[in-house]
């Protein structure tokens, strides 16, 4: 008789019963976990109840006309160079380099007209500028 003996069997690690396990440990930390929000500074902005100033002593409004036209502080520029627009600026700049210029446009003026007002401020050394813009509700009318 002879007796053969078979190689014993290697271990074999069943996998499904594995990811089964781990896809319900997945599920249950998708539904318990809690997202935590960063802590956000509350702040308590000043609010002021006095009338708003007509006059700003540091502001220079420069107004463009959809022609093409300008008016620094409310009183017309008689030409359109650049030059001419340095020259008025500092006159109303009073020469202050903290002054700040803003700038009001008319929605169908020149975008070179604007530009010529940038470069006019930057000749006049003044840095702080703005653009005005009408509010949401304004524009509407």
């Amino acid at each position: 008789m002879k007796f053969s003996r078979r190689p014993p069997d290697e271990p074999e690690i069943n996998l499904i019963p594995f990811i089964d396990v781990l896809l319900v440990v997945m599920i249950f930390l998708m539904l318990s976990t809690t997202f935590s929000r960063f802590t956000e500074l509350q702040i308590n902005l000043p609010a002021a109840d006095a009338e708003k100033l007509q006059q700003r002593p540091g502001e220079v409004l420069v107004a463009i006309a959809a022609d093409g036209r300008y008016a620094i502080n409310k009183k017309a520029v008689d030409g359109r160079s650049i030059e001419l627009l340095t020259a008025e600026l500092v006159a109303a700049s009073g020469g202050r380099a903290d002054t700040v210029v803003i700038i009001s446009a008319d929605a169908l003026a020149a975008h070179q007209a604007v530009v010529n007002v940038l470069d006019a401020a930057r000749r006049a050394g003044l840095a702080r500028l703005t653009f005005a813009a009408q509010s949401g509700t304004a524009a509407a009318r």
